[in-house]
């Protein structure tokens, strides 16, 4: 037999390569092949489904934090409709569903009743698509965070109503063509100017950390989980998850098309505690929001029957705003860290 070789790992599409073999103790939550696979096989999420990457990567995250001991509530949505198709189910978790707009609340009554039974070793985990969070359930949601309820509640921002027909949400970016927000007119897709961001309005009622993440991400998604989990009181993490049907994208490219979006700065990934930023994820090689664009039919009516070179210099000045907001370009935040 011959001798073993150390191999060799490289991080498509990163700029990142390693030359070594890591120590379990350093592995992904992902790459323990103990991990809690908190979502498994069995579920009906098309193929390519950013938010079922999402979902398992959190669960796991969470369940190796807190040792195995989550209960996670669910908000109607298409998370909830994959996994559960009555009588089945494909989390392995105490997991309970209500209604669409009430997860936050539910989630907040689990963790009261928790408290009431002085169960502080099992926690709990709300989550929803950005229909369910950022639009229906806002109210509640509001509520978890101005009482400080001790839940970490996940939004899986895929950008509409997916399950429904791909209806714009209040998280549908600008120019983005959905069921009802057709690439007719002189503004075609969804209107500028509205919507709704929701960790800046999270970050705005002071909780203890705010974070946002994307699939592309597995190492920092995992790491915010379990710094989350690390602390008590209302959390909240929004993680990009690119769907293939509404986004018009191809099943293979989900986490590339979740890079390109921060790569551009149209999704900024940070961190914030109390209110403040106290981190970012720098752009290491920076993209034109172009490059984002291109890939997704819903943004096809830019490019055909000719270039809307005014509507695409809109998203770019919304991304160049995001990069000098967060200070997101790694040369300009190391040229801080020396002065």
């Amino acid at each position: 037999m011959s001798a073993a070789r150390q191999v060799k790992f490289y991080q498509v599409g990163s700029h990142a390569a390693g030359n070594r073999l890591l120590g379990p103790e350093s592995q992904s939550d992902q790459a323990d092949p103990g991990r809690a696979n908190a979502l498994t096989s069995g579920h009906r999420a098309c193929q390519g489904c950013g938010e079922a990457l999402g979902a398992r990567y959190v669960l796991d995250a969470a369940q190796r934090a807190a040792g195995g001991k989550v209960i996670a509530v669910n908000a109607t949505g298409c998370l909830e409709v994959f996994s559960t198709p009555y009588p089945e189910t494909s989390w392995q978790l105490p997991w309970l569903h209500s209604l669409f707009g009430n997860a936050p609340a539910v989630a907040a009554g689990v963790a009261a009743a928790l408290r009431a039974k002085g169960r502080t070793d099992v926690r709990v985990v709300g989550q929803g698509g950005d229909g369910g969070s950022v639009d229906i359930g806002f109210g509640c949601l509001s509520g978890m965070f101005e009482r400080g309820d001790d839940v970490l509640y996940v939004c899986y921002d895929n950008e509409a109503y997916m399950n429904t027909g791909v209806q714009r949400s209040g998280a549908t970016p600008p120019a983005a063509r959905t069921a009802t927000t057709q690439a007719v007119g002189e503004q075609p897709g969804a209107p500028f100017g509205q919507g709704k961001n929701l960790p800046l309005i999270a970050m705005a009622h002071e909780i203890p950390y705010v974070a946002t993440a994307t699939v592309a991400g597995l190492r920092d998604l995992e790491a915010k989980v379990h710094r989350a989990m690390g602390m008590r009181g209302a959390r909240y993490l929004h993680v990009l998850v690119p769907c293939p049907l509404g986004w018009g994208t191809a099943s293979c490219d989900t986490v590339r098309i979740a890079r390109l979006a921060e790569q551009s700065g149209l999704f900024p990934v940070f961190e914030a505690v109390d209110g403040e930023v106290t981190d970012v994820t720098p752009i290491r090689r920076r993209v034109p929001v172009e490059e984002y664009l291109r890939p997704q039919k819903r943004y096809a009516h830019l490019f055909e029957p000719e270039v809307r070179t005014d509507v695409i210099a809109r998203l770019q000045r919304a991304a160049d705003r995001n990069i000098a907001r967060f200070g997101l370009l790694a040369q300009n935040r190391a040229e801080e860290a020396v002065s």
